[in-house]
């Protein structure tokens, strides 16, 4: 069995007194896309901040293809493969869907500043290079007609597909999504969610947040519950959806005692 992309262990952050993650213990694999859930409060996006090197954690470990980087500065793991999007739309609004795009693939164009200063050769073919990348995405997503759109004209559900795209030109191993059906209607959702599918498809490790039950039903292989920052669930999202301590945890004790 291959090794997890990903691996996690016993992470925690505190705080203060607060314990927003507890002992944190979890893997990703290449071949699954994995949900994180839990009421508000629960520690699902300090979890992804601490994995994606947003926050510091207070314990533990974060390991990428067996390499220890926990700390690592989001810019540097995003360079190893490591990509996040934001519960909230983080599209620079004012520039166009292009301009956006190759926001994210300047990550990987390392043409240097003066050379691209100079407008060598160099410098134009490695441009060439990414706007043929750009193109290639944005018709991917079903988003080549918007090319030149200024992102704040778009509709709120092509602005969180267009954080995907941004996502994307990053050249990710794994993109955790934090809430991308936030917002959505449920044709949206729909949309997104084949969307994230067809990300994986192409081999990239996915871990998504959200509170849509439906939308992460239908998405996800694997699914992790947290509460009060530790994990007390995991499982298909059949299995979890049923678990008598997930449903206490998002219902109250009464209502749990009562299914039983």
């Amino acid at each position: 069995m291959p090794a997890p992309l990903v691996q996690i262990d016993r992470l925690s952050k505190h705080f203060g007194g607060l314990r927003a993650v507890d002992g944190l213990t979890l893997d990703v694999s290449r071949d699954e896309v994995l949900g994180i859930i839990g009421p508000n409060g629960a520690g699902k996006t300090t979890a992804i901040n601490l994995i994606s090197g947003v926050i510091k954690p207070s314990s533990g470990s974060v390991r990428l293809d067996g390499n220890d980087v926990t700390g690592f500065a989001p810019f540097f793991l995003a360079k190893l493969g490591l990509v996040r999007t934001f519960q909230a739309t983080t599209v620079y609004s004012q520039q166009t869907v292009r301009e956006n795009c190759l926001r994210g693939a300047y990550l990987h164009l390392d043409t240097g500043f003066f050379w691209a200063l100079l407008n060598t050769r160099t410098a134009r073919d490695a441009r060439t290079k990414v706007d043929s990348q750009i193109e290639k995405t944005l018709a991917w997503l079903g988003m080549g007609d918007q090319a030149d759109s200024i992102a704040s004209s778009l509709p709120y559900g092509y602005q969180k597909m267009l954080g995907l795209a941004i996502a994307l030109m990053a050249s990710p191993r794994l993109v955790m999504l934090d809430e991308p059906a936030a917002g959505l209607s449920t044709d949206e959702a729909d949309r997104i969610r084949e969307t994230i599918r067809k990300i994986h498809g192409q081999g990239i490790a996915v871990v998504v947040i959200d509170h849509n039950m439906r939308f992460m039903g239908g998405l996800c292989d694997r699914i992790i519950v947290m509460h009060y920052g530790r994990k007390i669930a995991e499982g298909t999202p059949s299995a979890v959806f049923s678990d008598s301590a997930v449903i206490e945890a998002y219902l109250g004790k009464r209502y749990a005692s009562a299914r039983n």
